[in-house]
């Protein structure tokens, strides 16, 4: 039922009159014409003040609020338009509603612009320190350079070498940080086309071969029977991805472990998943591995090199071929991270890849 100003204030005048008129017909001496003059008087008065009171001081504040709202709300928001507000059978239950629909989205709002400002001061931090440390360490060696060093022969030729390698990670850093951007933005568009990623992967086995060797860990392709498997994928953009984490399983797996690249084929997807048997990732971690710059050990990595931003790109690329990368780790039991592409069945894919431009050391 509609409770509007005039309705609740016929049924309130009403109510007094009809007490008004009770109460006096128990009075002595009362004629039934002061009964009827009285009621009449009663309900009359009663209707204009009751109206008044309701319409002025209630209803249209309450609607002066409600389209306070309008003017402040979204347009998903999705309230009921200010003319019916009137019709509710309960207004002030509605305009609480509202009022609570409208604050609960702001606050949420709220919320996410905070995660976002202390994830942008935590990026501005990491980018500042990322720099810093290859400048300063090239800027060190130039300038004892030029304070005499330079007579020295073997002095010079040894510090000019280390501000290069300096200075190359640096490059390394920005090109890394200007891929990821172009990610973000869409500025990069995959090619896809059909690409053998068994002898893809078997590629990259060699050219990480030293450093595989370096810390005795075995490099594997599983199934074993299998002599290609053929994706639809952008050759440069998943041979980066592959490149990334068959390093870090290397990098950061044990002395004397294994890399395993296992292929599991369907009818339309192939999964292909990087484990190793290393120590694994804390649990604590797993949630934040593909944010920019954040690195579980930051000691360890930065032992290893790399400029921390090969997981966030390796999730950017898949994420780019319509998938999502998945991670697993236990303690001591080591790593997997898989994947799945879309798979290509075609006798005229072509036999060989063309030469890698991927760089290397990405963390």
């Amino acid at each position: 039922m509609s409770l509007s100003p005039r309705f609740i204030a016929i049924i309130l005048a009403f109510l007094i009159s009809l007490l008004t008129t009770t109460f006096l017909a128990f009075v002595e001496g009362t004629t039934r014409s002061m009964l009827f003059v009285t009621s009449i008087s009663a309900f009359i008065t009663s209707f204009f003040l009751v109206l008044y009171t309701v319409d002025i001081l209630v209803f249209r504040e309450v609607n002066k609020m409600y389209r306070t709202i309008h003017k402040l709300k979204m347009k998903d928001f999705n309230m009921t338009p200010r003319k019916k507000l009137i019709h509710e059978s309960n207004p002030m239950k509605t305009i609480n509603d509202e009022i609570f629909v409208y604050v609960t989205k702001k606050q949420k709002e709220i919320d996410e612009l905070k995660k976002l400002e202390l994830f942008r001061r935590e990026f501005l931090a990491d980018v500042s320190h990322e720099f810093k440390t290859p400048i300063f360490a090239a800027q060190g060696f130039i300038h004892t350079l030029l304070d005499g060093a330079m007579d020295d022969e073997n002095v010079r030729e040894r510090f000019l070498i280390k501000a290069a390698n300096n200075l190359d990670s640096l490059d390394v850093l920005v090109k890394d940080l200007l891929v990821l951007s172009q990610m973000e933005t869409g500025d990069i568009k995959m090619n896809l086309m059909p690409v053998d990623i068994r002898l893809l992967t078997m590629n990259i086995f060699e050219r990480l071969e030293n450093i595989a060797s370096d810390r005795n860990v075995t490099l594997k392709v599983k199934p074993d029977d299998l002599s290609e498997v053929w994706v639809n994928a952008d050759l440069d953009r998943i041979e980066q991805v592959m490149l990334n984490l068959i390093e870090n399983a290397i990098k950061y797996g044990n002395e004397g472990g294994k890399v395993i690249v296992h292929f599991n084929e369907s009818k339309k997807q192939v999964e292909v998943s990087v484990r190793d048997n290393g120590p694994g990732i804390p649990q604590e971690h797993l949630n934040r591995i593909f944010e920019r710059f954040y690195r579980v050990d930051k000691s360890r990595s930065k032992e290893r090199g790399g400029t921390g931003l090969g997981l966030a790109i390796v999730k950017h690329i898949i994420n780019a071929h319509d998938t999502k990368i998945a991670v697993m780790s236990k303690p001591d039991k080591g790593t997997t991270f898989s994947f799945k592409l879309d798979k290509v069945v075609t006798n005229n894919a072509p036999a060989e890849l063309p030469e890698q431009t991927v760089q290397e050391g990405i963390d």
